[in-house]
């Protein structure tokens, strides 16, 4: 489906450019709001058109919430590069501002998910948003894919925290596609996601806030990637790394450095279901 769901985007992307580069051709309206959708899918509505990637988004249905999707391209990173970065929690630290704690809670050595406890700053006058989420991260040669997923989940070591609203409502996949190899530079990514940050703010307040902060966000995580291509950070290789087939007993591995859990989270919880 994440090779489908690529495929799909680029042919839409295409309807978006013109022969040169700033020979851009629009749409008809009702074209350019259905464009990144699949058939019998919700129509998607364009609202941001930058240099490097769109963004739309479609109403959640029965909720004041968006969906929102994001398709880019780069030409002066590799695959691998903006892969781990996109993976590297140390790093984040470093380069996204927003970040007040990012920390790996348990990881299971069979499947190479982890659990990951963020808390992140929001607008004044909002207080900050904590995450508890899992994530799981594959390399997909025979497609030429790399593929991250992370939804919400709850864990026993991290209990909400009266400092911070916890947003227990969260789903992200990214797809990145390789112009050529994990280890050229050019690649187009889809990056699909949503959350409840339960606010008190109307639908229309908290999209703007995200088509705000979105181009801020990409142009970190790109210029983090580039510092990592010029080798100026040193990034975990996350595709180098490959989940043990066998790591004895339940294969779950709490992290003491960062916290450790008083029990073992489920099955369920940490696989992508």
């Amino acid at each position: 489906r994440s090779a489908q769901e690529m495929k799909h985007m680029e042919n839409i992307s295409s309807l978006f450019q013109g022969s040169s580069p700033g020979d851009f051709q629009r749409p008809e309206p009702r074209s350019e709001r259905e464009a990144g959708a699949a058939p019998g899918e919700q129509p998607w509505e364009m609202i941001m058109d930058k240099k490097h990637f769109k963004l739309w988004r479609r109403p959640i249905e029965g909720t004041h919430l968006y969906q929102y999707r994001v398709f880019g391209s780069y030409t002066d990173v590799t695959p691998r590069q903006f892969f781990n970065v996109q993976l590297d929690t140390e790093y984040r630290k470093k380069w996204d501002s927003l970040v007040i704690k990012l920390d790996v809670i348990e990881r299971d050595l069979a499947t190479g998910s982890e659990v990951i406890h963020w808390v992140t700053h929001f607008p004044y006058p909002m207080y900050s948003r904590d995450y508890v989420y899992v994530r799981r991260y594959s390399v997909d040669k025979e497609n030429n894919l790399m593929v991250l997923v992370s939804r919400a989940v709850e864990h026993p070591s991290v209990p909400e925290d009266p400092e911070y609203v916890r947003v227990r409502t969260y789903e992200s996949q990214m797809v990145i596609r390789p112009h050529k190899t994990f280890d050229e530079n050019g690649f187009d990514y889809l990056l699909t996601y949503s959350d409840n940050p339960q606010t008190v703010f109307p639908r229309y307040c908290v999209s703007w806030m995200v088509s705000s902060g979105m181009p801020d966000f990409l142009e970190k995580l790109h210029t983090a990637a580039l510092k990592a291509k010029k080798m100026e950070i040193e990034v975990r290789d996350y595709m180098a790394t490959k989940p043990l087939e066998s790591a004895g007993g339940d294969g779950k591995v709490s992290v003491a450095t960062e916290h450790k859990s008083d029990g073992s989270c489920g099955p369920a919880q940490l696989e992508y279901a």
